[in-house]
């Protein structure tokens, strides 16, 4: 009905100009920042410059600039308007038969900041901004986020699930998900990235942006789109900084019903220096927490012709110590040449004692033995990352060429060991203990350089062109040693030990074009080619696996201004999936002797088709219907049962073809001046087809996930916060998941004349959080059910220092913006 009606207003607008004037002129011009960067969709409105009524409406494009067509004669003035700027306003023009075109000075718009304080412009955006081509969360923005891990903020995205027993982060209902940190790859597999973010605190994140269909500038990787994890920076000129410090606890109940503290603290320092030619920043932080996590797995195994049953109880308690630290300069040689280098990495020690209680039970339910394993871990990562940049702007109209090397450098040490006493049903010890200890020391090393080059043409249109190459080794050993209870040695496991070592070489290149179909139509296409050479080799088992092949992967968008209100968006890509280099590894990793994990060399990389179709209405309500296809998918967690010795464990294998359709709808309500609502509905289809142990087996599912938000402003100082989630019942791969959700609440009080602010967050306050699966197929018959310590309160202080006149640094994307998503760890 809104639509409508603004239709038909735009409509008298023009037939009653039309009636006035017969002349048609144009207007047009180009909207920007101080230091020059254009400004992308931005609103535009013509005005009447006598009593400022509303002529035409325009919306600016990836340049900042905007025409105003089929214009009558007379004087008018155009407004220019932005989320975070001050509107501006032209000088008065006028328009007639001897002057039918205008081309507006450039209108340049600032900061609301440069009026306002920092933290009220913080204020300002929504947790959920929705943007043509991509979703933002706005973490610096919310209360309700401080405190958390960026794990835990993820979860509030729309359209995003956390699969928390299998570590496994899915976009849309789809898995492979590629995540960025500050545009660059992790290179990290999911699970390592999953923990690595765990252990992320959410104050050091500034915002998530969330691309379904990315271009062709961006690798080819990930098949359900890219998340961009942007780290807080500090863009101003002088020196200044911020300073933050959290503290908190989780609660928790142990496996008899006891409830237990978890203590965290953080703090997190950010400093800038930027004066004439120099810009120097850096950021420290540390983190430490005590956590807990507990599963329950129940399976029933049946072997000739009878059904063994288990239930196990296994309770984890964990302590997570981690450093990240970055450190970085640019120099501006000249008005044309910028260079740059960055270091920054991360230090995280994770230890952890538990225990996993397993209770066997023979068909009539009666019990015959009950194993219990004590478990002890320690894993020690640490990633080292250097990057060398360079910028060239040619002529200072968008023509440039910049160029990145990276060096990327990580270190894994793991230690595990694992003690089983078996017991009968009166508690009496059967058999002595059995004792494995393992350590699997692991090291990537990464080298990557690539290059891109932006020609705008005279039209308006621009061609971008680049290559890059990537060179990975990784070594992965595990070494397994049991103890022999008769001498009380440890004697080396050749059956279960094993060294993996894997080569990687990816060269790719790419073209891109941007332009115009007519007078509202946008065209976007690219072709990107890449070729992979890749070489893994057991050493122990003397298994090697090399794959050589090469892939093009054309994207296209087309974006048509319908009206002032109306945009419809249509994009196409191709993308793809190489397996988690860990995932290669035919490693073993025990739970305990009845479960465990391990890797599959002959893992093949899978294919994603992907199309969308956006329609965006006032630059606020955005509807996105999507449908891609996937083809070779990778299931991460396929169940498979050695049924004759009571053992159940999961593997990667490549299921066959995954369909899926989504509908996603974004919405704001402006409820009060002093309450905002965002809102966020993903609805989405699944259906696979595939073959398990030789048999068909298929999947139909509809699911959805509904996100909320609501932020109060109870005064000039004091703003709350109350969002919510909820996922239904889901699938991923073969086990189906019960519905999830939580809420969290949270407080802001600003304080020192908006220098700093306190912060309150209580997270998932009544505990429902948590995760309830089951697999059914064939023999396999579990059901698994985990419980973390999301139940969590946090208070947050930060204070800003310095000069805080906000001027804008320069963006960039480092060579490996495309490897780190695939390395694998443990916690």
């Amino acid at each position: 009905m809104k639509t409508t009606l603004s239709l038909s207003f735009l409509l008298l607008l023009t037939l009653s100009a039309f009636g006035q004037v017969l002349m048609r002129g144009m207007v047009s011009g180009r909207v920007g920042t101080v230091a020059g960067k254009p400004l992308e969709f931005s609103t535009l409105m013509l005005l009447k410059a006598k009593d400022s009524t509303l002529v035409k409406g325009a919306i600016s494009d990836a340049d900042g600039k905007y025409a105003f067509e089929n214009v009558g004669a007379g004087t008018y003035l155009v407004a220019a308007q932005q989320m975070g700027y001050r509107k501006t306003y032209s000088a008065p023009f006028t328009l007639d038969e001897t002057h039918p075109a205008f081309e507006l000075p450039a209108l340049v718009m600032t900061d609301e900041s440069k009026s306002l304080t920092e933290v009220n412009v913080v204020a300002r955006k929504p947790f959920i901004e929705q943007q043509v081509d991509r979703t933002v969360v706005n973490v610096e923005n919310s209360i309700v986020a401080s405190g958390n891990t960026a794990l835990e903020v993820l979860e509030k995205a729309p359209g995003v699930t956390i699969d928390r027993q299998n570590d496994q982060i899915q976009l849309k209902g789809k898995a492979g998900v590629i995540v960025y940190i500050d545009g660059k790859q992790t290179y990290l597999s999911q699970q390592e990235v999953s923990n690595l973010l765990k252990n992320t605190p959410s104050d050091n994140i500034a915002s998530i942006e969330i691309i379904t269909n990315p271009g062709s500038k961006y690798d080819a990787a990930g098949n359900s789109g890219i998340i961009n994890i942007k780290m807080k920076k500090n863009k101003n000129f002088g020196t200044n900084g911020s300073v933050n410090f959290t503290g908190g606890y989780g609660w928790v109940r142990d496996l008899n019903g006891v409830l237990l503290n978890r203590p965290k603290v953080g703090t997190t320092l950010n400093l800038n220096h930027r004066e004439g030619k120099i810009n120097l920043f850096g950021n420290y932080s540390y983190y430490n927490r005590l956590s807990n996590n507990s599963n329950e797995i129940y399976r029933a195994i049946p072997y000739d012709g009878r059904t063994t049953y288990f239930d196990q109880y296994s309770f984890r308690p964990s302590q997570f110590a981690g450093h990240s630290y970055k450190a970085g300069m640019d120099y501006f040689i000249n008005q044309k040449s910028t260079i740059g280098v960055l270091v920054n990495g991360f230090s995280n020690d994770w230890r952890s004692a538990g225990v996993n209680n397993t209770f066997i039970r023979d068909e009539n339910r009666q019990l015959i033995n009950k194993p219990k394993t004590q478990t002890e871990a320690r894993e020690f990562l640490s990633n080292l990352t250097g990057n060398l940049n360079y910028k060239y702007d040619f002529d200072g109209k968008g023509r440039e060429l910049t160029m990145d090397a990276d060096y990327v450098h990580y270190d894994g040490k793991n230690h595990n060991n694992l003690s089983t006493v078996y017991y009968d049903a009166n508690s009496t010890v059967t058999r002595p203990s059995q004792d494995v200890r393992n350590n699997m020391p692991s090291m990537i090393n990464i080298l990557a350089f690539k290059t891109d080059y932006v020609h705008p043409m005279k039209n308006g249109s621009k061609v971008e062109a680049g290559l890059k190459s990537s060179f990975v080794k990784a070594d992965n050993n595990t070494v397994y040693d049991t103890l022999q209870q008769e001498n009380r040695q440890w004697l080396f496991d050749a059956s279960r030990s094993n060294q993996f070592k894997y080569d990687e070489n990816i060269n790719a290149a790419y073209l891109n074009y941007a332009g115009k179909l007519g007078k509202k139509t946008k065209l976007q296409m690219g072709l990107r080619a890449e070729h992979t050479h890749s070489i893994g080799m057991s050493v122990t088992l003397n298994q090697r696996v090399e794959r050589n092949y090469l892939n093009l992967f054309p994207t296209v968008f087309l974006s048509r201004q319908l009206d002032t209100n109306n945009v419809l968006n249509l994009s196409y890509s191709r993308r793809i999936d190489r397996p988690d280099y860990q995932n290669l590894n035919p490693f073993v990793f025990y739970l305990d002797p009845y479960t465990y994990q391990k890797g599959n060399p002959f893992l093949r990389p899978q294919y994603t088709n992907s199309v969308e179709l956006t329609h965006v209405y006032k630059n606020a309500v955005t509807t996105t219907l999507g449908f891609s296809r996937t083809s070779d998918f990778i299931n991460q967690e396929t169940p498979r049962q050695i049924a004759a010795q009571n053992i159940t464990y999961v593997t990667p294998e490549n299921l066959g073809d995954l369909d899926n359709v989504n509908l996603n709808i974004s919405f704001p309500i402006p409820v009060a001046k002093w309450w905002r609502m965002q809102n966020n509905i993903n609805t989405y289809y699944t259906h696979y087809q595939t073959f398990y142990s030789g048999t068909p087996y298929e999947v139909k599912l509809v699911a959805f996930n509904l996100y909320s938000s609501h932020t109060f402003t109870l005064n000039k100082t004091l703003t709350a916060e109350v969002s919510g989630w909820y996922n239904s019942a889901s699938q991923y791969g073969f086990y189906r998941a019960q519905p999830m959700g939580a809420f969290s609440l949270g407080l802001q009080k600003k304080l020192m004349d908006g220098k700093a602010n306190l912060k309150l967050n209580v997270n998932d306050p009544f505990w429902l959080n948590q995760f309830n699966g089951r697999a059914v197929v064939q023999d396999i018959n579990f059901r698994v059910k985990s419980r973390w310590e999301s139940r969590r309160a946090m208070l947050t202080f930060t204070y800003r220092f310095g000069n805080q006149n906000i001027k804008g640094a320069r963006e960039r994307k480092s060579a490996t913006s495309a490897e780190q998503g695939r390395v694998k760890g443990g916690n």
